[in-house]
Parts: structure tokens; C-alpha cells; sequence
């Protein structure tokens, strides 16, 4: 598989296929182009020609190996969750520019068949990068069968890892603040709660403002569109008095301006809604979503330059970065009615 054949299959020119895998910036092609052709060079695991590509840089072509990576989608068994494929995809591109492909991407679910349990074992990977949170047994098995292990995501884990972070507690934080400051006293919180920091967020955020937790405006649910959906439906019908809903993700919230809308009520006239992440889909709402931005691509990246540093010796010890978020104000929230 060369450059060529890459932009034959793709439908665009070679220049642009070889501005895509060598380059981040999004202007090189549109993003459906970009999807098209790194979804060929994943498929056929396609690799440059590094020889040409060092004598192009005057790098010593001796001291240049080519490795691969890994990434396990710890926390959904769906690779297409909006969240984490977006880091994963960002932890591909980076990963390349440094001549790491992406070899192999599996869930916690699939450690269980034994068809990727050989899989894993048989692929001379260099690395895995952990997509959100999993359980000590997994972690386990990481640390058994990669020589170097990585973590991403909101909720930092108890392993001598290295890891990447965006504290979903101050993720929480923020979106509670901006709630309240608009003058909202009784906020339900959908999402997760177990060992989950954005729920330690909302109480926190309660208790700060000095506003009651009720655990009646709480309700546990799966970081996804139709649990929110559930979510949100059972909290209307049970807390008829809440002003605002802040949910544990932007898929979540998704759901939930769905089940508002079914129940008859007016976002954010009757009810505010306000998530986490920011994905894209999140601007082109009606109304748009209100979330707590989180720097999702630069996760990934950095993500993909530790555990490549890791790789070639530049740390030995377990490091963790730290990244900022930020409030994304747009329509679904606004003060009471009530």
C-alpha cells in the first residue's frame, strides 16, 4: 500500500492524503475526506516510507524505529462513542507523526473472547493507551501483556500509570456554579455515581453554595443519549419542582432536552440543561447545549507524546498532566421561572 493507492481508494489527490496522515491541521481536507482516508490506512496498516521520509528530515535513518500502539475503550464497549473516539483519533495522528501506527483498538468487553485475548497477545504492540476508566482486573492484564501503559479521562485512577487528566470534579464544579449563579436551587443530577467524581462535583457544589443535596434529584444512569432519556423522564415525573438538570456528559444531556421536549416542557424556559465534554454535536442542538469544555484533542495528543516518550526512555517514573476546562455558554440554560 503506497500514498498512491491510499489516494485512488480515497478519491482525493496524493498531496492531500499525505497533508492528512503527516499533518493535524483540520484545514487539509474536509472532515468526512480525513475519516475516509485514515479509516484505509487503519484497514490496510499502512506505513511511510521511513527511510525516504528521514533522508527528506536529515534524521539518521539508523537510530529511527517504527512501532504501534494500542488503545482500549475501557469506559464504553461502543468505539464510536463521540468522547473517546475523538481521543482516540487525535492519539492516531499524533502517533504517526512520530511513525507509530494505530495497530489495535478493542473494549474491556472484548478482553473477555478469547478470539482478542490471542489477538492482544500476538500483536508486537509497543503500548496501550487506556480510554477512560476500568476495573483492577483489567488494569491488571494491561500491566501483564504492555511493556507500557498510558491513561486518559476525568476520573483519576489508583495505578502507577502514566496519565492525562481533565478533572470531571472540577468539570462538575463549573457547571454547578454557573447554574447556581443564574439563581437555580433545585438542580437533579443524571449521570453516574459510582466512584464517579462529577457526582462528588454536584454535592460539593451544593454544599458550598449552601443548598441542600437531595438524593431524590439524583439519578444514576449510564453515560449515554437513552439513558438520559430514562433519566430525565423518571426525574420529571418524580421532582416535578426542579428548575435545571446537569448531566454527567453531553450524551447524556442529549437524551435529556429529548425527554423534556416529550414531557411538554421548554429548554431553558421551563428547564435548564447543562452537560460535559462539549463534543461537536453539542453547538448544533436546538437549543444549543450549554457544557463544560473539556480539551479533548489535546488529551490525545498528549496522550500519544507520553507514552512514545515512555517508549524511547525519556521518563522512567509515572507523570501525570493536567488539563484546564472551561464553561461553553450557549441557549439551554438560563435563570428560573419558578
Amino acid at each position: 500500500m503506497t500514498l498512491k493507492d491510499i489516494a485512488q481508494e480515497a478519491g482525493v489527490s496524493i498531496s492531500t492524503v499525505s497533508r492528512v496522515i503527516n499533518d493535524t491541521n483540520s484545514k487539509a481536507a474536509s472532515k468526512e475526506v480525513r475519516e475516509r482516508i485514515w479509516n484505509i490506512v487503519r484497514r490496510t496498516g499502512y506505513m511511510p516510507n521511513i527511510s525516504a521520509k528521514n533522508l527528506k528530515q536529515g534524521t539518521d535513518v539508523k537510530k529511527t524505529k517504527s512501532r504501534s500502539l494500542s488503545c482500549l475503550f475501557a469506559r464504553t464497549p461502543d468505539p464510536n462513542d463521540p468522547f473517546f473516539s475523538t481521543i482516540a483519533r487525535s492519539v492516531e495522528v499524533e502517533a504517526y507523526k512520530h511513525d507509530y501506527i494505530m495497530k489495535l483498538s478493542f473494549t474491556s468487553i472484548d478482553i473477555t473472547k478469547p478470539e482478542t485475548c490471542r489477538l492482544i497477545l500476538n500483536n508486537d504492540v509497543s503500548g496501550v493507551v487506556i480510554l477512560g476508566r476500568c476495573d483492577k482486573a483489567t488494569l491488571k492484564f494491561l500491566r501483564t501483556h504492555f511493556n507500557h501503559v498510558v491513561y486518559t479521562g476525568l476520573n483519576e485512577i489508583d495505578a502507577n500509570f502514566d496519565q492525562i487528566l481533565c478533572s470531571g470534579y472540577q468539570a462538575s464544579m463549573c457547571a454547578m456554579d454557573h447554574l447556581i449563579g443564574l439563581g437555580h436551587k433545585h438542580i437533579g443530577y443524571l449521570g453516574e455515581t459510582s466512584s464517579e467524581n462529577r457526582y462528588l462535583g454536584y454535592k460539593a457544589a451544593l454544599e458550598t453554595h449552601g443548598l441542600l443535596y437531595n438524593k431524590n434529584y439524583v439519578s444514576s444512569a449510564e453515560l449515554t443519549s437513552s439513558s438520559g432519556y430514562n433519566g430525565a423522564k423518571k426525574l420529571l415525573e418524580q421532582q416535578p419542582g426542579l428548575t435545571a438538570i446537569f448531566c454527567g456528559n453531553d450524551m447524556t444531556a442529549i437524551g435529556a432536552m429529548r425527554a423534556i421536549r416529550d414531557y411538554g416542557l421548554k429548554i431553558p424556559r421551563d428547564i435548564s440543561v447543562i452537560g460535559i465534554d462539549d463534543i461537536d454535536t453539542a453547538q448544533y442542538l436546538s437549543p444549543m447545549l450549554t457544557t463544560v469544555h473539556i480539551p479533548i484533542e489535546e488529551m490525545g495528543r498528549y496522550a500519544a507524546k507520553t507514552i512514545i516518550d515512555r517508549i524511547n526512555g525519556g521518563h522512567t517514573i509515572p507523570i501525570k498532566i493536567n488539563f484546564p476546562c472551561f464553561l461553553a455558554k450557549r441557549d439551554s440554560c438560563a435563570p428560573p421561572s419558578k
